[in-house]
């Protein structure tokens, strides 16, 4: 073998590895936790929140790999927090599947994002969850009650739905109660400082936790460079936030990076930039 065709086969076997290896990466979910502190809060309660799925599976299609770290992680309820379905795919099959898991232990909340609001088909998924036992928070609430202390769970699908009832983020403030721990279900992480305006308008009230997704962490992330990634919906290059914990007056906000792996996403491949099993913590 002369000189120059080594030198290729190297160069391919080594960006193979690289390719590899970032490829393992976007597949490889990873337990985040979160730590977020309230005075409406006596005894710790813990929150898984899943976001993003795109009907993606995990350990097989039977959601294995993605339940056993749910159930690892103790929760004492579970949110899903839009995109649980894909708009480009007609399968729902797989989001179900963990959506009934959930239900038959633990309480739990959905409001959806924008790929389910494109599909054609989405009151019949809607009715799906409902039919679980998943309250659909369109506008909407739920109570759940976790070591005698209530948590009101709320839901939008964006700031903007308006529906047959009116806005939804106005329903969802005039929801609020005083007596309880308020987590608002709100996909898109960009609209906090709009969902926080609103407040004005409904005499100061404010949600304690917002819970979002759809920013994918920025898709392509380098540590201690590009933490937020390089690239968002509606966000656009250079996202402002697309991971993690901020703040914005009284309300906390927390964005998943999401389960969405790369064979649903295979046109922007995840780098540096791993599926997030969201672990809340509020003490």
């Amino acid at each position: 073998m002369n000189k120059k065709r080594k030198r290729k086969i190297i160069i391919f076997t080594v960006a193979a590895a690289v390719v590899l290896a970032l490829d393992w990466w976007g597949f490889s979910m990873k337990p985040v936790y979160y730590t977020v502190s309230s005075g409406r809060i006596s005894e710790p309660i813990r929150i898984v929140f899943i976001s993003d799925l795109h009907n993606s599976f995990y350990g097989g299609h039977d959601q294995s790999g993605l339940w056993d770290a749910i159930e690892a992680a103790e929760p004492d309820m579970v949110l899903f927090g839009g995109d649980m379905i894909d708009s480009r795919a007609k399968g729902t099959k797989n989001a179900l599947t963990l959506m009934r898991l959930a239900a038959e232990k633990y309480p739990c909340a959905y409001a959806a994002g924008n790929h389910e609001q494109r599909r054609k088909d989405k009151e019949d998924f809607y009715s799906a969850v409902d039919e679980l036992g998943i309250p659909v928070l369109h506008g909407e609430y739920t109570d759940i009650t976790v070591n005698g202390q209530k948590v009101r769970v709320h839901g939008i699908v964006n700031v903007g739905t308006f529906d047959g009832n009116g806005s939804q983020i106005g329903r969802c403030y005039e929801a609020i109660s005083p007596d309880a721990y308020n987590i608002l279900l709100a996909h898109e992480p960009q609209e906090l400082r709009d969902i926080t305006f609103e407040s004005a308008n409904h005499g100061g009230k404010s949600f304690d936790l917002v819970l979002s997704g759809h920013a994918h962490g920025g898709q392509w992330r380098l540590p201690y460079v590009l933490e937020q990634g390089l690239y968002a919906p509606d966000q656009g290059i250079f996202p402002e936030f697309t991971t993690g914990q901020r703040t914005d007056g009284g309300t906390t906000q927390i964005v998943s990076r999401g389960l969405a792996r790369n064979l649903n996403m295979i046109t922007v491949p995840r780098i540096f930039n791993r599926p997030e099993l969201s672990i809340i913590d509020i003490e």
